[in-house]
């Protein structure tokens, strides 16, 4: 049986889906969230938090203290994307060409939703801090804040943060121990050949050629290198070469997206693709560039926090919203960053199986879904609660 809110979490969630209907309205990108933070930063403080910006240029960590006790820390972040939004309700964006399509302003505004209530209702004994981050869509936000030290000035025991799920029943939970999000490896590819008359291919060595071997042969490292066990995705994303249709270019480039949930594959597969591109480029009488960037890590789970956070969601929830060894995920999250330095757990919670709120993230039909509202920030809530025990 799910349990009720806490008192008053109704009427504050209902205050907050109004600031979540103005940020959608209002997406700003990565490391640009200027309005995002300066009002973020004045409910905090309003609030009685202390309040300290500036890390990741438009991040902040936000603190609440009632004394001595331990630190917990709740993560949301507030970047928008580059697209335009094709929905028609009131809220929609009206900033041409941005638009709040992943649930970044969902996970904003529950987040004060909860900070809100925290303020109201100190029930706990030591600290909580909230960072709110920006860029975490592929510009690694979370990195940014941590270089600036927002972990070094506000450090914490262990750290929490979820991400919204079309698909899955709305309010349901899910967990996942262990490796729950890919690492995203960004990979550029120069191919230099020689170009020449298309007329008289003899006379080239062909990047287009080369590229196109590449493509196919990368495929082999999935299938035939590693374990079929371990999952591994190689995507290239594009190849661009020449200008017209009867001359041979001199180069090519390929730019590739390869995930991983196992850091020993993750090396593998780096020899893998090295080696192939090398030796097929070498194979024609070409040369290759690559530059290969690890962009956001293996985002783990540590064990022991994802059973704390899991066993609080089946107090305040019921078991029957509680979805148990979440499958994991081939796409990427920066929260890896914060849970390579402190213990955490980051979770799933649906957004809506069925109609408006099962739109795929990353569509310009995409919405968050409101409801969602006071029943994280109520969990958030009770997660304090639990891990700040107030002593009797």
């Amino acid at each position: 049986m799910i349990m009720s809110l806490l008192p008053g979490m109704q009427t504050i969630a209902e205050e907050i889906t109004k600031i979540r209907h103005y940020l959608h309205q209002h997406p700003e990108l990565g490391f640009e969230e200027i309005e995002t933070s300066n009002l973020v930063a004045e409910k905090l403080t309003a609030w009685g938090y202390k309040v300290t910006r500036g890390f990741g240029k438009t991040g902040m960590v936000a603190q609440l203290s009632t004394g001595d006790g331990p630190t917990i820390g709740l993560r949301a972040d507030m970047d928008a994307l580059p697209i335009t939004e094709e929905n028609n309700f009131s809220h929609k964006s009206q900033n041409p060409g941005k638009m709040h399509a992943c649930g970044h302003d969902g996970h904003t505004s529950t987040l004060l939703a909860a900070a809100q209530y925290l303020a109201e209702n100190p029930h706990f004994q030591g600290t909580v801090n909230l960072y709110i981050q920006p860029a975490e869509e592929g510009l690694g936000g979370a990195k940014a804040m941590i270089d600036d030290g927002a972990l070094q000035q506000f450090p914490c025991d262990a750290m929490f943060g979820f991400h919204n799920m079309p698909g899955f029943p709305a309010g349901h939970f899910g967990f996942k121990a262990g490796s729950a999000m890919a690492s995203s490896d960004r990979v550029t590819v120069t191919i230099t050949g020689k170009g020449g008359h298309g007329a008289m291919p003899q006379f080239s060595i062909d990047p287009i050629v080369i590229a196109s071997s590449i493509v196919m042969s990368l495929q082999t490292i999935v299938s035939r290198n590693v374990d079929p066990l371990k999952m591994t995705v190689i995507s290239v994303g594009s190849i661009h070469a020449g200008q017209t249709f009867n001359v041979i270019p001199e180069t090519a480039t390929m730019q590739l997206s390869i995930r991983n949930l196992d850091p020993a594959t993750q090396d593998q597969v780096e020899t893998r693709v090295k080696e192939i591109i090398n030796g097929q480029a070498a194979s024609f009488g070409a040369s290759a560039a690559i530059d290969y960037v690890r962009s956001y890590p293996i985002l783990y789970n540590h064990a022991t926090e994802t059973e704390f956070a899991q066993n609080v969601a089946r107090q305040v929830l019921g078991d029957e919203k509680i979805i148990d060894d979440f499958p994991a995920m081939t796409a990427s999250e920066d929260f890896a960053f914060f849970a390579n330095e402190v213990s955490a757990c980051y979770l799933f919670v649906g957004n809506g199986d069925i109609g408006t709120y099962s739109c795929s993230v990353h569509n310009p039909k995409y919405d968050f879904n409101d409801a969602l509202i006071p029943i994280v920030a109520n969990y958030w809530v009770n997660l304090v609660y639990a891990f700040c025990p107030k002593q009797s």
